[in-house]
């Protein structure tokens, strides 16, 4: 079974939402994605993961992506936590 690479991962992420940058770690088909859009704007953390998984979702059925953990910001938002 294929194990998704983080930079496959990132593309499916950064093609999905628009606007996003994605940073993706992990291996063995266990990842951390932090997405930074503005389209996450007035969302909840809910709303964001499910707009996150959204992009993935046929690879986490498949099982080639076992499992991702989400952190979703704003671009102020980050740039508020890189500081």
């Amino acid at each position: 079974m294929h194990s998704m690479e983080p930079d496959e991962i990132k593309t499916l992420i950064e093609k999905g939402i628009p606007q996003s940058q994605a940073i993706v770690t992990g291996e063995s088909g266990k990842y951390e994605a932090i997405v930074i859009s503005p389209e996450f704007e007035g969302l909840t953390m809910v709303k964001e993961h499910q707009m996150v998984y959204a992009t993935v979702n046929e690879h986490i059925a498949s099982g080639a992506l076992h499992a991702l953990s989400i952190k979703a910001y704003t671009p102020g938002e980050w740039d508020s936590i890189k500081q």
